[in-house]
């Protein structure tokens, strides 16, 4: 057997070594950021891959639940944080938050582009909108008309005895669709006529789900004729072919922002700052922009199916501050009235 010991055997030998241990380097100065998140499953998989092509050395694990049960994970881990980022949370969350002291102030790269409106208003803001996302309801025309069940036009339709346990909607204090519809409803008719008109309401529910999808999800399977939920389930599930209406009420749609800040108390401030920079750009508003028919960045005008393009003129008003500062005071009032019909964890 020749044994291979010339000058060019050893150099080769040399730069494989080399090339291993650069390798290894390279592997080892990835930057690990954790994503705390409420973004749909069925999102979070185009958004990470997009994010990582764009800055390749680092890596995103998410921790992902619905809106409420991730903002209580947040506060229960104040004294110590686990997230990073937050990235796809509601703004109400994120004001919450930030009166806690709990993010870092960040102006992202190109925050000029966001709509005023759809972020924090300081001049250094905490946190950043990325999208809309609204109520809406999904009528299952298959079921209802099994039991010759008109499609509600309105919010208040739904309190006609016709729907008497046909109804299903999340949990507010679990899920940020529940929340927004609750508040918008005590913001849009009173709080006394929001409670009166809750009460009425939930004498037609079934369950109360802990997920804002599934309401709409049960709609769409015939398990209940009206499910309560977003307009981003609501379209996906009928251009995925569910037998299902579309149908946005009347009187104004309850809506939030989903939006980015960082952890004041991460350690890896350049990899979140990177997060946040990209999070706020035209390429990832295109992304979000196949998922929800407003988003935040200006010029970017999403086309969803069955959605109408007028949508933003059905948004009802929405006080992000209100809605934070009194969060508390209504899920315990909600939980106290309505918790009997609360689906089981």
């Amino acid at each position: 057997m020749t044994r291979l010991t010339s000058p060019a055997f050893s150099r080769v030998c040399a730069a494989a070594v080399l090339l291993s241990v650069a390798g290894l380097a390279s592997a080892q100065a990835k930057s690990e950021l954790v994503v705390y998140t409420a973004l749909e499953a069925d999102q979070i998989k185009a958004y990470e891959a997009a994010f990582e092509k764009a800055h390749p050395a680092i890596d995103l694990v998410f921790v992902r639940d619905s809106t409420g049960i991730m903002t209580a994970k947040l506060l229960a881990e104040k004294a110590n944080p686990r997230a990073d980022v937050v990235w796809g949370l509601a703004a109400s969350s994120m004001a919450v938050f930030d009166k806690e002291g709990m993010l870092m102030p960040y102006a992202p790269k190109g925050m000029t582009n966001i709509k005023a409106n759809m972020r924090d208003a300081k001049a250094e803001p905490t946190w950043v909108g990325m999208n809309v996302f609204a109520s809406a309801m999904c009528f299952n025309t298959i079921e209802a008309g099994k039991k010759n069940m008109p499609q509600p036009k309105s919010w208040a339709d739904l309190t006609n005895a016709a729907y008497k346990g046909a109804i299903t909607m999340p949990h507010p204090a679990s899920s940020g669709t529940g929340y927004l519809m609750v508040a918008a409803w005590l913001q849009m008719m009173g709080e006394d006529k929001g409670w009166a008109y809750m009460d009425a309401l939930h004498q037609n529910v079934g369950v109360y789900t802990h997920s804002g999808s599934k309401p709409c999800t049960l709609a769409g399977a015939g398990e209940y004729p009206v499910g309560l939920s977003f307009e981003y389930r609501a379209n996906k599930l009928k251009t995925d072919g569910a037998p299902i209406n579309v149908v946005l009420p009347s009187e104004g749609l309850g809506w939030e922002l989903e939006a980015t800040g960082i952890m004041k108390t991460t350690k890896n401030v350049a990899a979140a700052k990177a997060l946040a920079d990209w999070a706020a750009t035209r390429d990832a508003s295109e992304l979000y922009a196949k998922n929800f028919a407003i988003v935040a960045y200006q010029g970017v005008q999403p086309k969803l199916e069955h959605i109408p393009t007028n949508i933003d003129t059905l948004l009802a008003k929405n006080d992000f501050a209100w809605s934070a500062a009194n969060r508390e005071r209504i899920l315990g009032e909600w939980s106290k009235r309505y918790e009997a019909k609360a689906e089981k964890r």
